[in-house]
């Protein structure tokens, strides 16, 4: 079903996280694999207890400490849920769309009764593409509700006028989502089994054997050819080779395979003058593609793009064909997560901040949101002082960078204005699929009606009840929903060393974000623009060449049946390792700070307080992770597995061996090899 992309990666995350109402240990001794020295692999000793006492659930393909909090926060969301389909509700409020959506996405009855009813009109639109002229109106209709294929469009701030929202076209429609899928030969088996995975979609839609293979074919060669000139995930980091702007004129000639005047139109921007490109060699293989292939093979990958976004939403087989493919294939999954699950998460997302208000009500007291405030001041002071005492970066710099961090904006708990649901309608007379698909035209609407409007600089890019942080460089805000406010992330039955080892860095490392190879592109007013001198930006990428090889030459897969060793790519997750790093060693300061010159206090359960804020650190990244899921985070994800979040960050700290007495070991970094960024 129809999702608006994030058009440029400027939204930098720390993860996703758990739950829970018991009293949790500061420092859980249950957690430690003690066969294991510190200097040996930190983190097996850290947190081999906890991978032993919490093994990989069959419905998931990494399981970790903040798959706990997450899963618990989903009991508590679904409880919501629960006692609002047992209320009378009034058609049209929240509680209506809520429930109704829930109890939809739970009826499987319904859903295998309906079998794929629910697309035969976007179907019908699809085969009704006989004329080549008719593809700018089709490929709008399907855009608004449906899916991206061939591009996408979206709305956001302008990156070098961050007080304005314009409009960006973006690369879109391969649905593995990484271009290695399709062109690497060692994914050779994965993409043979996408295939199928499209064989069977088109034969539960009615097609015979053999028309299903040709359409299965059809679509997968537009996803390779688009594939081969994708960006990849490093080549997406580079924000200024993606920042090209041209009139509508100007977009029109250079790719001129449609009348992009029908396209607009149907888009609902008829007046829209200016646009972004971001990708430009896909848009002119795009252009290509759109002139030169038969409409038949269009038709049949614009057919694969709208079945494969609605399989989620429709009978069993449907479902059961999409996680064969997605979960099992290329995760390693081996059960669905309980329907109850997945029927929590479609309203839950949808109508985010709506399920955000109430969980807030609920769950999350003043006083969190208070500590919160001045953990962050304390990290900020922090941080100004580890930029002052850098030995790499001019004077001038500094005092631009100065100026950045002290006009942060921080984001707490929840927002000050609440987003508007009235005008999005649950109907549930309609199917499932016809409800998701008529809340993704509302949702493209909603994105799209914000170009050429001023930038609401108080919304939020995440619910209350997301498990995760993040730092957004247009806005120069940092973001703490009330979710990750909860153990291990914070305890208010643990001492300070424990909080700032692991709240205290996740605020850093968000706050880093804002100097890390992308964040530092953009000024104190969000727009993209180079405060460096020539001098420091040379600097800053010695270092970070450095942390980049370090990472690189980390082995996240051995080799086996004739597959080489899989590696760890630093260049796509170095914002998140140079933030890791830099969170780490500004919480470690800000704590000290916060000792206001006392000694430190006594040990607890035998560890020092520097130990108990490593160890606090590491208890963030136990999991339990399935080789599939290596393999495919490697490929995606900007973090780096939690493992070397942990060993490899650590071993370029000081602090950190000190803490543990470490002078050799397989943890152990010769000085002149380690490298310091912030």
């Amino acid at each position: 079903m129809k999702r608006i992309i994030l058009l440029a990666a400027t939204v930098a995350c720390m993860a996703s996280c758990q739950n829970n109402n018991t009293k949790t240990p500061a420092i859980d001794l249950r957690n430690f694999d003690l066969t294991v020295a510190p200097n040996a692999d930190f983190y097996q000793y850290a947190t081999g207890g906890w991978q032993k006492n919490n093994p990989l659930k069959p419905e998931f393909s990494r399981y970790g400490s903040f798959d706990v909090l997450r899963e618990n926060n989903e009991k508590r969301i679904n409880a919501l849920f629960q006692e609002m389909t047992k209320l009378e509700t009034t058609p049209g409020s929240i509680e209506q769309k809520i429930a109704d959506l829930y109890k939809m996405g739970l009826d499987s009855a319904r859903l295998n009764a309906e079998g794929a009813a629910p697309l035969a009109a976007d179907l019908q639109l699809v085969d009704g593409l006989t004329d080549r002229a008719q593809l700018p109106e089709v490929l709008a209709k399907i855009h608004m509700a449906l899916a991206n294929p061939f591009f996408g469009i979206g709305g956001m701030a302008d990156l070098m006028d961050s007080n304005t929202n314009t409009l960006y076209v973006a690369q879109s429609g391969i649905s593995m989502g990484d271009r290695d899928y399709y062109v690497d030969p060692q994914n050779a088996k994965i993409k043979e089994a996408y295939k199928n995975y499209l064989i069977k979609l088109f034969t539960l839609c009615g097609y015979e054997a053999a028309a299903a293979e040709t359409a299965a074919a059809d679509a997968l060669e537009i996803e390779d050819s688009l594939a081969e000139v994708y960006f990849s995930n490093v080549e997406q980091r580079d924000l200024p080779a993606q920042y090209n702007p041209m009139s509508r004129a100007e977009f029109a000639k250079a790719y001129d395979a449609i009348d992009w005047d029908i396209y607009f139109e149907g888009m609902g921007l008829a007046d829209a003058d200016r646009m972004i490109v971001q990708h430009k060699r896909v848009m002119e293989r795009v252009n290509e593609l759109l002139k030169n292939l038969p409409l038949e093979k269009i038709r049949h990958y614009l057919a694969a793009q709208i079945i494969d976004g609605g399989a989620r939403s429709l009978s069993d087989d449907f479902q059961t064909a999409s996680f064969e493919f997605y979960g099992k294939t290329m995760s390693g999954q081996q059960e669905q997560k309980p329907r109850w699950e997945c029927a929590m998460s479609v309203p839950n997302g949808l109508l985010g901040e709506a399920v955000g208000e109430m969980y807030v009500a609920k769950y999350f007291p003043e006083k969190d949101k208070q500590r919160m405030m001045e953990l962050v001041k304390n990290l900020q002071t922090s941080l100004s002082q580890h930029i002052a005492a850098l030995d790499w970066m001019s004077e001038a710099t500094k005092a631009r960078a100065q100026e950045k961090l002290s006009t942060f904006t921080v984001k707490i708990g929840y927002p000050d204005k609440w987003k508007d649901y009235s005008t999005l309608t649950i109907d549930p007379t309609k199917s499932y699929y016809e409800n998701l698909r008529n809340a993704g035209l509302w949702a493209t609407k909603d994105n799209l009606g914000k170009y050429g409007k001023p930038v609401d600089r108080a919304e939020w890019g995440m619910t209350p009840q997301t498990v995760n942080a993040y730092y957004n460089p247009t806005t120069n805000e940092i973001c703490f929903p009330a979710a990750i406010l909860q153990p291990p992330f914070y305890n208010p039955e643990a001492d300070d060393a424990v909080n700032y080892g692991a709240i205290g860095v996740v605020i850093g490392h968000e706050m880093t974000h804002g100097f890390d190879d992308q964040g530092r592109q953009f000024d104190k007013d969000g727009n993209m623009n180079n405060w460096w001198t020539e001098e420091d930006a040379a600097a800053f990428k010695s270092k970070t060449d450095i942390l980049v090889k370090q990472f690189d030459a980390i082995e996240v897969l051995p080799a086996k049946e004739g597959q080489p060793a899989l590696h760890a790519n630093g260049a796509l997750s170095l914002g998140e390792n140079i933030a890791d790093q830099g969170g780490l060693r500004v919480a470690w300061t800000a704590y000290h700070n916060s000792l206001e010159g006392k000694e430190a206090p006594a040990p607890i359960d035998g560890f020092t307080d520097a130990q108990r804020f490593y160890l606090a650190y590491a208890t963030l990244w136990a999991q339990n992770i399935r080789d599939e899921e290596i393999a495919r985070l490697t490929k995606l994800d900007v973090h780096s597995l939690g493992k070397w979040r942990v060993n490899a960050t650590l071993r370029n700290i000081q602090d950190f061996y000190d803490a543990f007495g470490i002078t050799d070991g397989e943890m152990f970094l010769p000085e002149e090899e380690r490298v310091i960024i912030w």
